[in-house]
């Protein structure tokens, strides 16, 4: 690496040492959203997508991906000196999301906890930071999660897509991990392409902005720095995970970075969970390391409105075949679903007002 790389490098080698997912098991199929507004008529960008129970949000899913990172890396959490949480959902305005899940996964009091926000990549730029604090010494252990429970106004196209999810990721030590990171780069701008100011309760998106100046202009850009500078081609990597706000998105990105479907679609999670924002690409990346083997390189690409894209370059080691069967597989949460119609999604999602 030269002294005036756009890489992104610690010190200190790091890498992932625990993972989690959690997905909510109740599902609404994107043809309830059809039904409702468009009488069945409209095509549907998704099969179905991930609901929070009443009695679920941004903190209890991240506590459980939480305590899934935690039994795969095993380690004591009050090792851990740092717990940020990622997402566009936070329950309070004004309290932390963070607080509350160190004190559930018994990390309080000595370590620093924090809430990001940088719409769908707020997880990643926990990571990013992660990756700095451990790599400079000021820690060995960071936690990282990306949740949300996403937003879509009632009739609104996003209504389709809106799941719920994500993952948490336990920073550390190189030689502890079961992935490493080679380096991360990040790309932004100031894209308008989606925004919800104070108070409003759902977020508006500028239709004409959303794939090419925003998404597409973005992750490319970081995708392909990322791997220039690394010299590596598509080739290289055995997967391929990108931000999913829908089906097509990601597999155009990937297919415009020369990747296969092949190495795209074991990530491809957004049709069967809808986008989980913050946790979109994260819980794409759980999945696909709950079936890579040793060697395998991986890119990962997130994608914010606002705008910017986080990319990393991971290589997994021999320690994820030991790793992988202590907590539940992400195929697992998946696979356990209660579908709804749209009257138990309104009441599940607190749509109506009562005065």
């Amino acid at each position: 690496m030269t002294a005036d790389s756009l890489l992104l490098r610690p010190d200190r080698e790091v890498g992932i040492i625990g993972y989690g997912a959690y997905v909510p098991r109740y599902r609404l199929p994107a043809s309830e959203v059809a039904r409702v507004w468009k009488e069945g008529q409209d095509a549907l960008p998704i099969e179905e997508k991930a609901v929070p129970g009443l009695d679920e949000d941004v903190v209890t899913m991240s506590i459980e991906a939480a305590r899934n990172a935690l039994k795969r890396a095993g380690i004591e959490p009050g090792l851990i000196r740092a717990v940020w949480v990622g997402s566009e959902s936070h329950p309070y305005a004004v309290k932390p999301t963070s607080t509350i899940v160190a004190e559930a996964i018994g990390a309080v009091p000595h370590t620093q906890a924090a809430d990001w926000e940088f719409a769908c990549k707020a997880g990643t730029e926990a990571i990013q930071a992660a990756i700095g604090f451990v790599g400079s010494g000021m820690a060995r252990y960071a936690l990282c999660i990306g949740m949300d429970s996403s937003q879509g106004r009632p009739g609104d196209p996003l209504e389709y897509t809106t799941g719920a999810g994500g993952a948490a990721y336990l920073i550390g030590p190189r030689d502890q991990s079961l992935a490493y990171i080679e380096a991360s780069y990040s790309y932004v701008t100031d894209t308008p392409d989606f925004f919800r100011r104070p108070g409003q309760h759902y977020p508006q998106h500028g239709y004409r902005f959303t794939g090419e100046p925003a998404y597409f202009k973005h992750v490319l850009a970081a995708g392909r720095c990322l791997m220039e500078e690394l010299g590596y081609e598509a080739g290289d990597f055995a997967y391929a995970v990108f931000h999913q706000p829908n089906a097509k998105f990601p597999l155009k990105a990937g297919q415009a970075l020369g990747f296969s479907m092949e190495q795209i679609e074991a990530g491809l999670l957004v049709p069967v969970t809808g986008n989980t924002y913050a946790g979109s690409s994260l819980l794409g990346l759980t999945s696909v390391l709950d079936q890579a083997t040793p060697g395998d390189r991986v890119l990962l690409v997130s994608f914010g409105s606002g705008a910017g894209s986080d990319a990393f370059s991971l290589v997994v080691t021999d320690l994820i075949e030991e790793r992988r069967n202590r907590a539940p597989l992400t195929s697992d949460y998946i696979a356990r679903k209660k579908y709804i119609d749209y009257a138990i999604y309104t009441r599940f999602k607190r749509k109506l007002e009562m005065h």
